[in-house]
């Protein structure tokens, strides 16, 4: 959706550039995570500028403000601001004064995306080029806490589930080679937003490489220099649903998975819902009858329960009848019917042409039990693929990391002046860095110093990346999973 870009903003903002100190040249602020909410992560991976530089900075502002005639969008920002906020209340010279420079007098400095950065340790600074734009910097506040957020969250908990799943992989198989398709993204329809849905599940695909947001993968096309046709982008698998199911009655289910397997996909991976009517009876009498076709395919039969807790679906329940189905689990059971093989560090895998996913109220709290039980049963991790969805990458808000964009250092009258908020009534968590800062790398950590000196500042992992109007650093999407696959 394309809205003026003058108006992305809060209203309290139109009206900062007469509240700060007469004389004002220089507003210099940084987007910082200052405290985690998810106990164990103290990283956050940086992700989304580049889109957001390319939409919103560079085509947005181009088509809708500095390529329109000045005194209609003039006109069109005057108005909204007199029906909000009173006739006159604020002044529209500043706006015809931008439209006549041409271009957004900003400079973006920013660490590399794909970067797991600690937390209080800035991901990116921006500051006006010219004087009297200094109200042009914390102006873009709301717009880029609004639209960074959540990327940078996404791919966060992304890379936690995969360094769960790598570190299960590594204690019971051996190899990785399956992890990148072990987390798969269904949170499509969960999301509140296309932009949001997309922008989440390419930050999920920094991490992993299974998808079911087909935008997901245009957007990655389209800002970070993907191509589907070279590389490996995203994929997925034919899958049914419900209504499929639900449609070939349930008094023929068996006959609605002979169908699947033998006429519709006769080869290759088929994920099919199982619990349409009765999920342990599925696993129990008709997979055993459906062997011999499922074994005599050239490809995976995936089993894919849908309701229930799914610790206990996948690894037993504790409190069922004992020796029931229920009580030993869907990947127990399917050993027995399918078996499989053993890895070097002596876990069973199932045989490969049968599989399950589960993809209801996934988290990784359900992860990490799911893939334990697994292993203290003797099972590899590589017996399961999680669907992860809305309930993982919903459940968050700004705060979950605690971003924020303040300024830290101005300039009035030629005088340079560190600025910081230190509230007396806050526990610490927002008090801010002062004035200007550099990010480097020491013992492989990222370390952030802050009243540096302009030389100083001009150094470090902070770089340019854009610059009154141009983008000046392109980053691909391999690169940026090499930077993931590097921090993990």
């Amino acid at each position: 959706m394309t809205l003026n870009p003058l108006t992305l903003i809060d209203f309290y903002k139109a009206d900062h550039r007469r509240q700060y100190p007469d004389g004002t040249e220089l507003v210099y602020s940084n987007l910082t995570p200052r405290n985690s909410r998810v106990p164990g992560t103290d990283e956050v991976v940086f992700f989304g500028l580049q889109y957001f530089i390319d939409e919103y900075l560079i085509r947005q502002w181009n088509e809708g403000f500095f390529n329109q005639p000045k005194d209609l969008v003039v006109a069109r920002y005057k108005r909204r601001m007199d029906t909000a906020l009173g006739p006159d209340a604020i002044d529209v010279a500043h706006i015809a004064a931008l439209h006549d420079l041409g271009y957004l007098p900003l400079e973006i400095k920013a660490i590399a995306e794909g970067a797991a950065v600690p937390l209080k340790v800035a991901m990116l600074t921006m500051k006006n080029t010219k004087p009297e734009f200094f109200w042009l910097t914390n102006y873009l506040e709301t717009l880029i806490s609004c639209v960074l957020w959540k990327p940078c969250t996404s791919a966060t908990t992304a890379r936690t589930y995969r360094r769960v799943f790598d570190r299960y992989a590594d204690e019971t198989v051996g190899n990785r080679d399956f992890v990148g398709w072990q987390g798969h993204d269904f949170s499509m329809r969960g999301m509140s937003g296309v932009e949001d849905a997309v922008m989440s599940a390419a930050g999920h695909l920094l991490s992993f490489t299974g998808t079911d947001c087909v935008p997901a993968i245009d957007f990655l096309e389209t800002y970070y220099g993907a191509n589907a046709d070279t590389e490996l982008v995203a994929g997925s698998v034919p899958a049914t649903e419900h209504s499929v199911m639900a449609m070939g009655l349930k008094d023929a289910e068996i006959a609605t998975f002979q169908r699947l397997i033998n006429e519709v996909y006769p080869a290759g991976v088929v994920s099919i819902v199982s619990d349409t009517w009765d999920f342990w009876r599925v696993i129990t009498e008709f997979l055993p009858q459906l062997k011999a076709d499922i074994l005599a395919r050239d490809g995976k039969v995936v089993i894919r329960p849908d309701s229930g807790d799914p610790v206990k679906i996948i690894c037993g329940d504790p409190d069922a009848e004992p020796g029931s189905p229920a009580f030993r689990g869907a990947v127990a059971c399917m050993w027995d019917t399918f078996g499989g093989t053993t890895t070097a560090q002596g876990y069973k895998l199932l045989d490969s042409h049968i599989g399950l996913i589960y993809g209801d109220s996934i988290t990784t709290d359900r992860q990490l039990q799911i893939l334990e039980r697994l292993k203290q049963q003797g099972f590899a991790s590589f017996n399961v693929v999680l669907g992860i969805g809305s309930y993982t990458y919903e459940y968050v808000t700004r705060d979950t990391f605690g971003f924020a964009v303040k300024a830290t250092y101005g300039q009035v009258n030629g005088e340079g002046r560190d600025i910081f908020k230190d509230p007396k009534t806050d526990n610490g968590m927002k008090k801010s860095a002062k004035g200007l800062l550099r990010v480097v790398e020491e013992n492989g950590h990222l370390v952030m110093h802050d009243q540096c000196t302009w030389a100083e500042e001009a150094t470090g992992l902070l770089q340019p990346v854009f610059r009154d109007g141009k983008r000046l650093r392109n980053q691909t999407l391999a690169e940026i999973r090499e930077r993931i696959n590097h921090s993990l």
